[in-house]
This record gives structure tokens, sequence and C-alpha cells, in this order.
């Protein structure tokens, strides 16, 4: 699944196109995503301004007057501006239609991304509970404290918790304990604040790098531009199962906590 750096990197590359432009048509054709299209979305929107574009946890949103898109990419979805006049192929159900010839194309394999609406002044289910951005000053060593105070969870499943932040899937949050040489596995009520005071810097300084670097390549993403990001270069656990540690040369760990897999190693993380 595209991770905050790949939703970051995707939504930084569609809004100078759109910013600013009017939706001259919306074109759907294939509602039926993880949820389906409202049917009600091309009246909101036709006609209109994109007044700002921005990302809420893995969610892009696209300001209208009256209100915003919200679109997910799911498991395998992308969005990528393209010309007027490219034919769309067998998985690309949106347009996104623009008075300066642009297209916001999104396209879903798997049919697991969602486009939704969320009304002016209003905050949708699925964004209402949001913990606070992880590159934000919200979230800082005294908020993690707090969330890991008496918790016997494990602190990798913590961190992951976007109801505590948002947006540290398991690429970034497996990198973060590896570098703060945290063992995912260690109980969130048994870190001491000097300890996830070095965890909070790791998570904001490995995302700011994979942003930095235009996301990670997996197997289904790709950018607006239609390149793949270069971050999986820099991965210094994720995927390496066996192979050895950067720092210590012990062969590393792989576990699995909360149904996802998890490298580290048992020398150097404790």
């Amino acid at each position: 699944m595209p991770e905050l750096p790949e939703v970051e990197t995707t939504c930084r590359g569609i809004s100078p196109h759109i910013k600013g432009e009017t939706l001259t048509k919306l074109k759907v054709r294939n509602p039926n995503l993880r949820w389906p299209i409202p049917d009600f979305l091309a009246e909101r929107i036709e006609g209109k301004r994109v007044l700002d574009v921005y990302r809420r946890g893995k969610y892009i949103l696209v300001c209208f007057e009256g209100g915003q898109v919200m679109l997910h990419l799911g498991m395998s979805g992308s969005l990528r501006i393209v010309d007027e006049g490219i034919e769309p192929q067998k998985h690309d159900h949106v347009d996104f239609c623009f008075s300066n010839d642009h297209i916001l194309r999104l396209t879903d394999p798997r049919r697991f991304g969602s486009v939704l609406w969320q009304p002016e002044g209003e905050h949708h289910a699925l964004l209402y509970k949001l913990g606070p951005e992880p590159l934000s000053e919200s979230f800082n060593v005294d908020y993690l404290v707090g969330c890991c105070a008496s918790k016997k969870t494990a602190i990798k499943s913590l961190i992951m918790d976007s109801k505590v932040v948002v947006g540290v899937g398991n690429i970034y949050a497996t990198e973060a304990l590896f570098i703060s040489g945290i063992d995912p596995r260690r109980s969130a009520g048994n870190i001491s604040k000097a300890r996830l005071l070095i965890l909070v810097d790791a998570i904001k300084d490995v995302l700011a790098a994979a942003i930095k670097q235009g996301g990670t390549t997996l197997k289904d993403f790709v950018g607006s531009d239609g390149k793949p990001g270069y971050f999986q270069q820099k991965l210094h656990a994720y995927g390496r199962k066996g192979e050895p540690c950067v720092n210590c040369l012990t062969p590393l760990t792989e576990v699995r906590l909360g149904q996802r897999s998890t490298v580290f190693c048992k020398h150097c993380q404790r």
C-alpha cells in the first residue's frame, strides 16, 4: 500500500497542475471502488475551481467551494496528470478534466482506492479520529509519552495506529525503530522518555527523507509523473530479512506483529 511519503509525493506532483484550475468534466468509468463513488459528485464539482490540494493522513483532499473530494490510493492506485486525448486504459476508472486541458486520472487495478465527498464544515468519519501528522509540531515526545503510558501494546503496533499518529506505515515504522535502536516488540509503556524522543526524531527524519526522494519504490507505486520513488535504495531493515545489519553485521530477524512482517536486529535493537 502507498504510504505517507508516496501520498505526499503524489499530492505535490498533481497540485501545480490543478490548483486554481476549473473542473470542466468528471468522467466516472467505474464507480465501484472500495466504496461507490457518490452519484451526486459531478454536480458538486463541475464548473468549480480547485482552491487547494493537500494531504491528511493517506488521503489527498482536492478542495472546491462547498467541500473537498477525498482521494485514497488503496492498495495499488495511482494519480497521474495526462494530456487531453490520451485514451484511458482498462484500470483507469476516473478522470477529472480541467480547463487547462489536463486530466487528473485515477488508475486502480484492485479497486481498493476511493473517491469520496466531504461537505464544507463537516468532518468525514474516515478523517475525524485521525491522530496528528507525524511531521507536525503536535507529534512530539510529550504527546507520544502520553500515548505510551501504561500500554502493553508493542511499540511498532502503537506508532502504526492512525489514531495515535497518521501515516507511519510498515516500511517507515520498521526503519524508524531500527534507527532509534528500539526492539519493535517492546511494550510501549516500558520505553523511557529519552528513547521515545529519539524515536520521534527518527520517525520525522525517515519520513522527510523519503518524501525528499520521492517515496519508496514498491511493486505498484508510481508518482504522479509516472516515475517511481527511490527511497528503497536507503532502507536499512525493511525487506532485508537474513541480510547483515548495516551496523553490526548480525543477520536481521523477521517476526510477525499485528499481521505485518517486521525485520529488526536482535543485537542493536533492545
